[in-house]
């Protein structure tokens, strides 16, 4: 089977061009994050000249699935206090929050100073990841990493209350866990995370990006699965379009439609392509299972005969 490479997650830094050495460290951290399978977006790399710098600003905070805010006083000063890009940028951020409440979007990255004089006061309480030197870069790095892929630890799954604590006795049969239990299902849409059409007049500016959570997290297998089954479904109508959907985190994305179209054309196509998935994933999980204990069967059928044999062998003879 072909391998197809789970979506990277996109990230647009917000920064003060403050001095040469902000903007290099900041050029840095996005080839850090990009070496890293993050796709990171900066303005050094992004804009030309003749690009309108609010529409790239705009365009960026909403469309990215992340936005890094570098914090330094210069930074702070220029946010609090509404000034240029920085300050423009702020006043998308606070919107977009303010609609959406997508607090964990926006993450704030401590460049330089303490949170005291470099973190924007409409930031203040958020979690911060501080960068702010070689030390603390080696140790948080990592944690910043983690977030945006949606790899952080989880708590473990919760286990049974021992019976002689239960307030009624439970049933002492033991059920084994349902296949049901075993599926990845589509549980609904993420409304608050739905993207905004650009709607300027330009060919798919009507469109849209519209996530689906899921009841847990697929691996890589399931991911392309779901995707090859999509882009060619056992079902579909005229207005399909394969090559929107992609899988992160426990997330289903359809990139380039609208809710009308989901509701129109792609709900049957979703709901196929997940079943789909579903049936030949546990196909293969099972055939692995069949070929591992086939192995280990011939694996012990091996020793029994050497250690027959080996007793049979005398060398006294």
């Amino acid at each position: 089977m072909d391998s197809i490479q789970q979506i990277a997650p996109t990230v647009f830094i917000s920064y003060a061009w403050e001095t040469e050495e902000v903007k290099q460290w900041v050029k840095n951290l996005a080839t850090e994050l990009r070496n890293s399978g993050i796709d990171a977006k900066i303005d050094q790399w992004e804009v030309i000249p003749g690009d309108q710098m609010p529409h790239f600003m705009e365009k960026s905070v909403k469309d990215n699935d992340y936005v890094l805010i570098i914090c330094t006083s210069k930074y702070k000063s220029k946010s609090e206090n509404r000034i240029g890009g920085v300050g423009y940028e702020g006043d998308i951020m606070t919107a977009e929050v303010l609609q959406k409440a997508n607090h964990r979007k926006f993450i704030p990255i401590l460049q330089s100073g303490n949170k005291d004089i470099s973190i924007p006061s409409w930031l203040s309480g958020k979690y911060f990841v501080d960068l702010s030197s070689e030390t603390h870069f080696e140790k948080n790095f990592e944690d910043l990493i983690t977030t945006i892929l949606n790899v952080r630890e989880r708590a473990p799954e919760l286990g049974r209350i021992p019976q002689k604590f239960q307030s009624v006795p439970s049933n002492p049969i033991e059920t084994a866990p349902s296949v049901e239990d075993d599926k990845i299902k589509i549980k609904g849409i993420l409304v608050d995370e739905v993207t905004t059409p650009l709607n300027d007049g330009t060919k798919g500016s009507a469109l849209y990006k519209i996530p689906f959570e899921l009841n847990k997290r697929p691996d890589y297998e399931w991911s392309d699965l779901f995707i090859q089954s999509f882009n060619r479904p056992p079902e579909f109508t005229m207005m399909h379009r394969p090559g929107i959907a992609s899988v992160s985190g426990n997330k289903i994305y359809l990139d380039g439609t609208t809710i009308e179209e989901v509701e129109r054309y792609h709900k049957k196509p979703l709901k196929l392509a997940v079943e789909v998935a579903n049936r030949q994933y546990a196909e293969i999980q099972k055939n692995r299972k069949q070929a591992k204990e086939r192995e280990q069967s011939l694996k012990e059928q091996h020793k029994r005969s050497i250690d027959e044999i080996s007793r049979r062998i005398n060398f006294d003879d």
